[in-house]
Order: C-alpha cells, then sequence, then structure tokens
C-alpha cells in the first residue's frame, strides 16, 4: 500500500478530530467476557471457604452455583453483550433536562446487577466484587492501530475524544498502553458526555464539542466505528469517518441502507484497511510502511 494519499479537498479545512472511544478506539467484548469468567473462575474456587459471601452477606447459593458453572466462555461473551446492549439502549433513550441524569459508571454497576438476577446469578458476587467488575470499563484494551494512527492524526490535527464515558472512565482509558507498551492513548483533550449532562447520539453532545474546541462544525470530523453516532455529528455540519470495527455495525445491515450511508460518510475504511493508520492515510498523512506486516514506523511529512 503506497505511503501517501490524495487527501479530499475538505482536508484543508479541518482543525480536529473527535473520537468515539468504546468500540472505535478500545475493544471491549473479550476483555469485559474474561473479566467476568475469570470473576467467576475464582468465585467457584474458593466457594467452600468459610468467607465465600454474597452481596447480601450470606454465602451463594448450591443453585447459583450450579447455575455459575454450567456458563461457558461464549455465554459471558453473551452476558458482555447484553450488558453493552442496555448501555447503547440506555444512552440513546436517554432525554436532557427529562431523564434523570446517571453517569456511565453508575449504570454500568445498576445494570450488572440487574443482569447477573436476569441470568439467575443474584447473589454469586459481593457488592465490592460487583463494584470491581463494574470498572472493567475502565481498563479496556486500543485496537492494534489506534495509538499509532492517533499517534499520526496528532501530528496535523488536534485529537479529542467526545464520547458517552464519564471523565473519570475517559482519564483512565486515555492512559491505556498498547501491546508494545510504549505510549498511552494519548487523546490531546478530553471531552465527556457528564459535561454536557447528554449522550450521544443527542445533538447537545455534538454542539457542546464544537463550543468547547471553539471551532466550526465544517472545522471538524468525527471518527466512530458506530453509523448512528456519525449521523448525528453529520447532522451538526461535521465531517464523518468510518472506522469499521468487529461486531460494532450499529446499523440494521440492509444493504440499501448501507449503500445510502456510504454515500453520506466522507470516508469510509472497511474492516481489515488499517483502521486509524489508514484513516490518516486517506487525510493525506505520510506514512513509513514497512514491509508486509501494514505497522507505521514514522511519519515521513
Amino acid at each position: 500500500m503506497p505511503a501517501t494519499h490524495q487527501a479530499p479537498p475538505w482536508a484543508t479545512e479541518i482543525k480536529a478530530l473527535t473520537f468515539d472511544v468504546f468500540g472505535t478506539c478500545v475493544a471491549w467484548r473479550e476483555k469485559v467476557a474474561s473479566a467476568l469468567a475469570s470473576a467467576t473462575e475464582s468465585k467457584l474456587s474458593s466457594a467452600s471457604a468459610s468467607n465465600s459471601t454474597s452481596s447480601d452477606g450470606m454465602p451463594p447459593s448450591d443453585q447459583v452455583l450450579s447455575r455459575a458453572r454450567s456458563l461457558t466462555r461464549e455465554d459471558w461473551a453473551r452476558f458482555a453483550q447484553e450488558w453493552r446492549r442496555a448501555y447503547g439502549d440506555w444512552t440513546r433513550s436517554f432525554v436532557p433536562d427529562d431523564t434523570p441524569w446517571m453517569d456511565t459508571d453508575t449504570f454500568h454497576l445498576d445494570s450488572l446487577v440487574d443482569l447477573l438476577a436476569n441470568w439467575q446469578l443474584d447473589g454469586l458476587f459481593t457488592m465490592p466484587e460487583i463494584e470491581k467488575l463494574s470498572l472493567t470499563w475502565h481498563d479496556l484494551p486500543p485496537w492494534p492501530d489506534t495509538i499509532q494512527g492517533l499517534n499520526l492524526l496528532g501530528s496535523r490535527y488536534h485529537t479529542v475524544a467526545l464520547t458517552n464515558a464519564n471523565q473519570a472512565t475517559l482519564k483512565d482509558l486515555n492512559s491505556q498502553k498498547g501491546v508494545d507498551d510504549s505510549l498511552p492513548l494519548g487523546f490531546q483533550r478530553l471531552l465527556s458526555c457528564d459535561m454536557y449532562r447528554a449522550y450521544k447520539p443527542n445533538p447537545k453532545v455534538y454542539q457542546g464539542g464544537l463550543r468547547d474546541l471553539d471551532l466550526q462544525p465544517g472545522e471538524v470530523a468525527m471518527v466512530a466505528a458506530h453509523l448512528g453516532d456519525l449521523g448525528a455529528a453529520k447532522k451538526e455540519g461535521m465531517r464523518a469517518i468510518y472506522v469499521a470495527r468487529p461486531g460494532e455495525l450499529d446499523f440494521d445491515a440492509d444493504e440499501e441502507k448501507l449503500k445510502k450511508a456510504r454515500e453520506w460518510v466522507d470516508i469510509w475504511i472497511d474492516e481489515g484497511e488499517g483502521g486509524m493508520v489508514e484513516a490518516a492515510r486517506r487525510l493525506g498523512i505520510n506514512v513509513d510502511i514497512d514491509d508486509g506486516d501494514g505497522d507505521v514506523a514514522r511519519v515521513l511529512g
């Protein structure tokens, strides 16, 4: 793949890139499912200990322990997906100035308690254990291309997280390092929805981000793996850059709808095309790519 690409004419007008984080910049599925499965395995291994108690201070019942033993890694992956889906449904249904405010940490905790009950696992964990599990969303790994891509994009544009995560979660995620443990995620600015008392895709979030950046809509491009997020940003006049991630298509996979989306999305990057690194290349940032594995070595200019 060439290290250079002819940038679209509008790229010269862009001053900042705003990024979705969950699913777009960090991968949640494997980490969340693994955390749930590991906590359960630990609980089961110590179930016979006298100090093994549940959220109500009582030992987990034999029925709950039997249920927990029956769950596979695939089951925990489904549990994680339901947890994430509940979060998405809640943020999309949130009505500013009407729905009582709740930050993402509180929602993740409350929804985890509900899910455990729905899965007949009520009483498996103590409340401190549940609270710890609910904070797994603070510790998600970046996609392999994210850190390199953000570094490249940050050489030309102001890189800004614009996310439904709260500030505490966002600060923790922004310090996450890649597999080589070299650089952190490193957004240059962190804008979270608790600043606007609204959740994407509500217009207040994008409007608030533009206001805080002191930029016009045409000077900002939204980068996300979710077409609903990009569509809302586009309605506010922002540019839209779609970076596909496994399992993150929040859109009815109807071919006609996807075809239309390709018409209004300004840059479309499919899975396997390089993610954030390819976004940098499409925006005209020169990258030096080694002889086959797609890793970026340095910015050329």
